[in-house]
């Protein structure tokens, strides 16, 4: 029975990072930004499995967190998703596509390109994947503080999605209910914004420094090829 399951206290609730082994693989699709992967594996007493899904380098993303007239505010960018046909309010982010650039700087350098601003102080908010049944994404999102602001990147012109993007500082609170009440739907804003809500909470004790070991990132799992 379920209601018989051990009950894990404190520090036992951590996720595992134990890659089962992997028999075969091939590309089934090599697309514009992302690229589908099929491997054959052994999942021991289940059998030999193919597990499709897509291959992504890792993502890092931003709560600016800045105080107006005494309140907490957090910037968001609204972007237009093909996928879903919508308009999303998201965080900044950015693929980590730079080979050998940390992911704090290549944070500190989407956080200037998409919103011209800096931060005199970083830390690591939380840790997650995006989706975990079929793409290999892990992302981190940092809290960013002490804000300024800054002129975009020399050579970096605004593409695609970007060109219509907006930018627009929204109370933390106000935020925090807007996810609640189901009008917002980008799910690392979303997380983002819960955290940091939830971390401030209790003083931000959670928080960790910004270059803090991140095991789960697909470069470190052997997720990325």
């Amino acid at each position: 029975m379920t209601l018989s399951a051990p009950v894990l206290r404190g520090g036992e609730l951590r996720d595992t990072i134990s890659r089962r082994p992997v028999l075969g693989s091939r590309l089934s699709l090599d697309g514009m930004v992302f690229d589908v992967r099929v491997d054959t594996v052994d999942f021991g007493a289940a059998g030999t499995l193919d597990r499709e899904y897509v291959e992504h380098p890792g993502a890092a993303l931003i709560v600016a967190l800045h105080p107006i007239d005494g309140v907490d505010h957090v910037c968001l960018i609204r972007q237009y998703r093909h996928p879903v046909g919508c308009y999303l309010w998201e965080l900044p982010a950015g693929l980590l596509d730079v080979s050998a650039e940390p992911p704090w700087e290549a944070g500190r350098r989407e956080l200037a390109e998409e919103v011209q601003l800096k931060a005199a102080r970083w830390d690591v908010l939380i840790d997650n994947f995006a989706s975990p049944g079929g793409f290999g994404e892990a992302v981190r999102i940092y809290l960013a503080r002490e804000l300024s602001d800054t002129p975009r990147p020399e050579g970096f012109v605004l593409h695609g999605e970007e060109v219509d993007l907006e930018v627009a500082w929204v109370s933390l609170d106000e935020a925090y209910l807007a996810v609640l009440q189901g009008r917002l739907h980008s799910p690392s804003a979303v997380i983002g914004i819960m955290a940091a809500y939830g971390s401030r909470a209790l003083g931000w004790a959670t928080l960790r420094p910004y270059d803090a070991p991140w095991p789960e990132h697909p470069g470190g799992r052997g997720g990325v090829r």
